[in-house]
């Protein structure tokens, strides 16, 4: 057969398509194209088929080598002539201006560029810059493109998506751009997205190029645009995480270190005029939340008025009010910026967003979340993983837990004060702090050897067992504090009662909270608020505890007792005598008042014996190890080891109706004096039992709070007897824990390990 002359392309594939009697249908199927596709190649409407297509077609039609280099001499004179470059990507889709002050990011962009001289060919690399917005993701993948520029000979092609505008540009209006980039002509195009999206990866396959799309707003709309093979290198930068784009490298941009930040304003003022204002510098670095964005506005707005210094802009940033205000510099707006991923999420998340931001503290659990919004807990949850994957909160590494960046809270706060009534926003408060406090309460009872832990709001969810309880009161400190501030302006004076009455046992266990001054000290307004002198004392005397071993303020703990002291005796409470004193004396030693402290110590074992209760007992234990303490102090030690003594029978004979575990603490705390007696007279020997029994005694209760001076006395002992690696271990472990909880007694643990190192050997 005579081999035919080269002529149209459509013509000529409906010539062999009837030769081989095939319909359309059967032809599209076995090609593996759409059946529109062919249809517009017969009638001409695609006149310059790529090679791929046409090597699809050969093979369904079953053309020897001569019919096939026949059709794709037909196909290729439909073809652009020029071939694709840098010089004919055209304007439209060339690389953005670079910036001389673009700053940090070098190890992700050494990243990126290991990524692309490393692709495989069977998996175009694909990377994804997602963040919050402000964080430069568009001058980061601009830098890049720039630097990337050389390795790709073929073409440079940068794509706005526009997915912050209200109309996003579409798939196909983008392949259509990208194509026409590449030398496709308009009317050679396919109509329709999926065929241009197959067109487009059959062009980029045989090439070398570098894609950027930046501004992505979901991954429906990146998808199409991603090559298929070959050695094509894409990057996509969204204010949204993409999470459900497969395969690709997740580029994470963090926040500016703060030496960066000031390299940044550095970049675009010049050394001179940061050098002359450094700590200024550090300021605005820290005042704009190391977010690039808002440091590029101050730097640009410094810039533009030379004769103004660093430091009134640092003080116009101080006021939170006027932050974002001044956070312009021309059409450059943080609050714009962040406006633009507000006014796309739906109601829901918005009125989270706003509400998270009332919340207390640094960041904020689901529950309180849908608190504050007064939605189910299911739905918070879910809005709140959005919020995050749009770069709007901030994760937890492990808790399930949300924060805000700095700036962009100051943006929600100021759209809760715009979109919700005061009305409103107190109603939320208000739900929030009773559920909130109404959970503490309960939390702390767990704790509490006398009570046991009922009320609680939700008891489906509410913490189980000791350890739950204290890791929600610690996760949550914030918000209950929050919250019994909520009540006593509120006035709801009983349930701040409560709840600090709650917190009186588990406040032994974290004495190196300072917040314990304010928790005790609004218990005492709600006392008085309510005329409860009963209570006035005993919230005084928690107060005084608080004063002196929490904020180690002496003085005031000392003025506190005595006030406490008065009340008491006012009302005839032994007890609450009783440990008044107790407190007051704890001040008079920590002032070096000793001879006082005795004094009021042994009035208040009198007064305590007097008591028949139980707590009395317990209570009579603190007063006697008390004396005991300050005795020893005065060089007293064999009448404090009596004293000591006593505390012990009193612990071996039991108290009728106390709870072991708690009478088992007060065990450890005598025995741990006992043992310091012991060491006062040089004892060492005999020091060592009772030590060690106190120390295992507060590590099984899980109190290192207690634990950590026990094992520094444990260990001072065990230095003296010459048990060295022993003794080294057991003061380092004691200096570790209470370096950890801010203890007073870690420099005497850190000097008792200097004297063992320094000792020869």
């Amino acid at each position: 057969m005579s081999r035919p002359t080269t002529g149209d392309f459509g013509q000529r594939l409906r010539e062999l398509r009837a030769r081989a009697g095939l319909s359309q249908e059967r032809l599209a199927h076995q090609a593996g194209l759409s059946v529109r596709a062919l249809a517009d190649l017969e009638r001409g409407r695609t006149t310059g088929p790529q090679r791929r297509t046409v090597e699809l077609l050969t093979r369904a039609l079953g053309l020897g080598a001569d019919e096939a280099a026949d059709l794709e001499a037909a196909a290729a004179a439909g073809r652009p002539r020029s071939a694709p470059g840098p010089a004919t990507t055209g304007p439209l889709l060339s690389l953005p201006r670079d910036t001389h002050d673009f700053t940090a990011r070098g190890h992700h962009l050494t990243d990126l560029r290991a990524l692309a001289t490393a692709a495989d060919p069977a998996y175009p690399p694909v990377a994804v810059v997602a963040g919050q917005p402000g964080l430069g993701k568009t001058a980061f993948a601009t830098r890049a493109a720039h630097l990337l520029a050389p390795l790709f000979p073929d073409g440079r092609l940068w794509l706005d998506l526009r997915g912050m505008d209200a109309e996003p540009v579409r798939p196909g209006d983008a392949l259509a751009r990208l194509l026409r980039a590449l030398g496709v002509a308009d009317r050679s195009q396919p109509r329709e997205p999926e065929e241009r999206a197959a067109l487009f990866r059959s062009l980029a396959a045989g090439r070398r190029l570098l894609v950027v799309l930046d501004n992505a707003v979901d991954e429906q709309q990146v998808r199409p645009l991603l090559p298929g093979s070959g050695t094509c290198f894409t990057v996509v930068t969204s204010r949204n995480c993409l999470s459900g784009l497969e395969g690709v490298h997740r580029v994470d941009l963090p926040l500016l270190r703060r030496e960066e930040a000031v390299e940044l304003l550095t970049r675009i003022l010049g050394p001179e005029r940061v050098e002359r204002e450094a700590q200024a510098a550090r300021d605005l670095a820290d005042l704009c939340g190391h977010l690039p964005l808002a440091l590029r506005i101050a730097g640009q707005r410094l810039a533009a008025r030379p004769h103004e210094s660093l430091t009134k802009l640092a003080d116009r940033l101080r006021r939170q009010e006027r932050r974002l205000d001044t956070l312009r510099a021309g059409d450059l707006q943080v609050r714009a910026v962040f406006a633009l991923s507000y006014h796309q999420l739906d109601p829901v998340a918005r009125l989270l967003l706003r509400r998270c931001a009332l919340a207390a503290g640094p960041d904020v659990s689901p529950a309180t979340a849908a608190l504050l919004a007064g939605v189910p807990l299911d739905d918070a949850e879910l809005h709140l993983e959005a919020l995050a994957d749009r770069g709007l909160l901030q994760t937890a590494p492990t808790a399930e837990r949300y924060r805000f960046h700095d700036l962009l809270k100051l943006f929600a706060a100021e759209r809760t004060a715009a979109e919700d009534d005061p009305a409103t926003r107190d109603a939320a408060l208000d739900r929030t702090a009773r559920w909130t406090l109404a959970r503490a309460t309960a939390a702390a009872l767990h704790f509490d050897a006398e009570r046991h832990a009922t009320g609680d709001p939700d008891p489906a969810t509410a913490p189980v067992g000791r350890e739950e309880a204290r890791a929600w009161l610690e996760a949550e400190r914030a918000q209950w504090l929050a919250a019994l501030q909520r009540a006593r302006t509120t006035g709801d004076h009983r349930q701040v009662l409560d709840a600090a009455e709650a917190m009186h046992w588990f406040s032994d266990l974290t004495k190196h909270w300072h917040q314990w001054v304010e928790v005790f000290g609004r218990a005492v307004d709600a006392a008085r608020a309510l005329e409860s002198r009963q209570e006035e004392a005993t919230h005084l005397n928690y107060l005084a505890w608080a004063h002196n071993t929490c904020a180690h303020d002496a003085r005031a703990a000392l003025d506190t007792a005595r006030s406490a002291l008065a009340v008491a005796r006012e009302c005839d409470d032994l007890y609450q005598t009783g440990w008044a004193l107790v407190y007051g004396a704890s001040a008079l030693r920590r002032m070096d008042r000793n001879g006082e402290a005795v004094t009021w110590l042994r009035e208040s074992v009198d007064c305590l014996r007097r008591d028949p209760s139980s707590r009395g007992r317990l209570a009579e234990l603190t007063a006697l190890n008390a004396l005991g303490i300050t005795l020893r102090e005065r060089g007293r030690a064999d009448q404090a080891l009596d004293i000591h003594r006593r505390g012990v029978d009193i612990c071996t004979r039991g108290i009728p109706g106390q709870d072991p575990h708690l009478l088992a603490l007060y065990r450890g705390v005598t025995l741990q004096h006992v043992g310091n007696d012991y060491a006062a007279l040089d004892r060492w020997p005999e020091a060592e039992a009772p030590l060690r029994q106190c120390l295992a005694i507060f590590e099984e209760a899980d109190m290192p709070a207690w634990s950590g001076p026990a094992g520094l006395d444990l260990g001072r002992v065990l230095r003296r007897l010459d048990r060295g690696e022993e003794a080294r271990a057991v003061l380092a472990s004691a200096l570790h824990i209470l370096s950890a909880h801010h203890h007073p007694r870690q420099a005497e643990a850190a000097a008792e390990l200097d004297a063992f190192d320094s000792t020869p050997r």
